[in-house]
């Protein structure tokens, strides 16, 4: 049962974020973001994810409060759609907005035969690390293919529920596996440990690569199931792709889309190995590369890494024939990165969000993005900037207003208004 409080609650949190979609400034933003992904830009773009910091917003903003719903599903989504509308109002960012509201499909998998462990922290958000479950190559064996479990019938009625609620104020849309990343070396140190993995490539090669080989034809299959399924969705719109970015795009679908019949190659996809951020480019080629390749190439569109070093990988990565986005993390030289990038790919800039802890130089910050914008110009490249990982601010939320303010600033004064 949903209450008439959490009715009248959620219908007027749709109808601001309405207010927000169909304006003039969403308009401009979605047509320079499809020109930024085709390769085409006008200018520099900026995306802010607070991420970690969230949660000291829904403390400090008076007008935001996080999610109010009591209903678990329209809980959920008035959480995005709020954070959609602070960022709208306080970030001098490119961020965007679906033209819809989406209502998730239950969708899931039986896994992959044996589950993660941790040895976690006592401390609130502290560190943890991995506990192996596979110790001797015979484990290999208690691996599984995953299969996927679609609950349609839950499915239906959140989706119907959700409509009768808000579908007079704005299109409501059934969302199925729209971001699609694979994260074979993330899933493998699940299992393995990341020390033993290291040690791995040097003392059990053959062991890695089969157990890599696994877990690639296992997420081939995943995306196999989900297509054959009709799980499959549209993500050409604002869908967030990669580690940062989105997918605004006239590129995609692909000729011969069927609405009904999502395929690969209608879809961005993205892959990412950081755990694999120190090791050589030959061995991230043999033991990661290769593989990714293959699961990325059916697709339409691809974008890679997350938030390790990748300047020394580049040629490697940009090998894929659908390469578009690539991340360039905080510790990443961008000066290197820049003439190997071009205007070839989106050079997808991570700047430190250590510049939101402790003092806020404001000086130093503007120097470090004007760095970062004059290596991009010279080399004409495709460049964004995304601020994440912000685990915290301290409490400061107006830090990110003024980080925006100020990258907006640099912006201007190198490309003018626009």
């Amino acid at each position: 049962m949903i209450s008439d409080a959490d009715k009248k609650l959620f219908r007027d949190v749709v109808a601001r974020y309405a207010e927000i979609v169909r304006s003039d400034v969403m308009r401009e933003r979605i047509r320079l973001w499809k020109k930024h992904n085709g390769l085409r830009p006008e200018r520099p773009m900026i995306l802010v994810f607070p991420e970690g910091s969230w949660g000291e917003i829904f403390q400090k903003a008076p007008e935001f409060q996080g999610p109010r719903c009591q209903h678990e599903l329209l809980a959920s989504i008035e959480k995005q759609l709020r954070m959609s509308i602070y960022s709208y109002e306080h970030f001098q960012t490119d961020n965007c907005a679906d033209l819809f509201v989406l209502v998730p499909k239950t969708i899931s998998n039986t896994g992959w035969g044996v589950k993660p462990r941790h040895i976690t922290s006592d401390a609130e958000r502290g560190a943890w690390k991995h506990d192996p479950v596979i110790i001797e190559f015979s484990d290999l064996k208690k691996l599984r293919m995953p299969e996927v479990v679609y609950d349609e019938k839950k499915s239906r009625e959140d989706f119907e529920l959700v409509r009768e609620l808000v579908g007079d104020l704005i299109e409501v849309r059934s969302s199925g596996m729209a971001h699609v990343s694979f994260h074979l070396m993330a899933q493998w140190t699940a299992f393995r440990g990341l020390e033993e993995m290291m040690m791995d490539m040097v003392e059990n090669p053959e062991w890695l690569h089969e157990a890599i080989g696994f877990l690639a034809e296992g997420n081939r299959q995943l995306v196999g199931q989900y297509e054959k399924m009709g799980l499959l969705a549209l993500n050409n719109d604002n869908t967030y792709h990669s580690s940062g970015g989105n997918g605004w795009t006239d590129e995609l679908p692909a000729p011969g889309f069927d609405p009904d019949h999502v395929r690969p190659i209608d879809m961005w996809v993205s892959a990412e190995a950081q755990e694999l951020t120190m090791v050589s480019p030959a061995m991230h080629e043999e033991f990661s590369l290769q593989y990714e390749r293959k699961l990325i190439e059916p697709f339409g569109l691809s974008g890679y890494g997350c938030c390790d070093d990748l300047t020394l990988k580049i040629a490697d990565i940009m090998r894929a024939p659908n390469m578009r986005r690539i991340s360039i993390s905080p510790y990443a030289d961008v000066e290197r990165c820049a003439p190997q990038l071009g205007g070839r790919c989106i050079f997808s800039w991570k700047p430190r969000p250590t510049d939101l802890v402790g003092e806020f130089r404001r000086e130093s910050i503007r120097k470090y993005i004007r760095h970062t914008l004059e290596a991009a110009a010279e080399h004409r490249c495709v460049l964004e900037m995304i601020l994440k990982d912000t685990h915290t601010c301290e409490g400061r939320i107006e830090r990110f207003d003024e980080w925006c303010k100020i990258a907006r600033e640099e912006i201007s004064a190198m490309y003018g208004g626009r």
